[in-house]
């Protein structure tokens, strides 16, 4: 049986990020959070291939011990197993440590295919996945935007580029990571979400994983927040009331000017 990992992380809904101006990390204590929705659809394809295929499906997350709920919440749609990794270790990991936590943990599972988001929406980095791909010695798929054909030896995907689309098969192991628009998540069942309270989030520490303690956490993090600010926007513009000829006329003026017009 196929054996899936989905990568997911709890994310706070971006219209409420505050940042730490001493620490430059996200304040997370009180803001509502969701699944990452690029991750939601990964959980979503790998659930599909259980349908149509079988599969035995892992969630494994990265985060603090509130992001059991939303593993909870992964148990309703249908994932098999869910396992957070939750230490003050791991405490202000930058993608680079993130990647080596959960390679880490990867390296204790059994698995045939990952699948983690493209990226996360509290950081736009599209990192996590690629990193962990190159730590773990995985041929990588990114930015799939559909699975095209599962076959006992590996994939066939659709990688898509900004003015096209690649067709690229891939075998098993591999690591792919997938878009939000690819799909759309189903609703949990009643039965599934009845049972999911019953299910064991496993909970793995620092202690856990093989990783050192220089390769996790704020300290062991090469990037670093300088400063945050928020962008000013202005609603100076100047209005005109012209004939369209005249309308025309002007944006080639502007277009000329500002030399966008060749």
């Amino acid at each position: 049986m196929l054996r899936i990992i989905v990568l997911a992380k709890q994310v706070p809904d971006t219209t409420e990020i505050l940042v730490d101006k001493v620490s430059g990390t996200l304040i997370r204590d009180g803001v509502k959070s969701i699944i990452n929705p690029d991750d939601l659809a990964g959980l979503e394809e790998a659930l599909r291939i259980k349908d149509s295929y079988g599969a035995h499906v892992t969630v494994l997350s990265m985060g603090p011990a509130q992001a059991k709920q939303m593993l909870t919440e992964c148990y309703a749609y249908g994932a098999d197993e869910c396992i957070l990794l939750s230490d003050r270790a791991f405490a202000g990991s930058d993608t680079w440590a993130t990647s080596n936590a959960l390679a880490s943990a990867l390296k204790k599972l059994h698995w045939d295919l990952i699948i983690a988001g493209r990226q996360a929406i509290d950081g736009d980095t599209a990192q996590v996945g690629p990193q962990i791909a190159e730590k773990l010695n995985l041929p990588q798929v990114t930015y799939v935007e559909k699975i095209e054909e599962v076959k006992p030896c590996g994939l066939r995907v659709n990688k898509a580029w900004e003015d096209s689309t690649e067709v690229i098969d891939v075998a098993f192991p591999c690591l792919i990571t997938t878009l939000s628009s690819m799909n759309t998540p189903r609703y949990m069942n009643c039965e599934d979400i009845w049972t999911a309270f019953d299910k064991e989030v496993k909970v793995w520490g620092f202690n856990d994983i093989d990783v050192r303690e220089d390769m996790v956490g704020l300290k062991a993090s090469p990037t670093n927040v300088r400063r945050t600010f928020n962008k000013d926007v202005s609603l100076k513009s100047e209005t005109f009331s012209v004939s369209p000829e005249e309308a025309a006329s002007k944006i080639m003026d502007v277009l000329t000017e500002k030399q966008l017009l060749v």
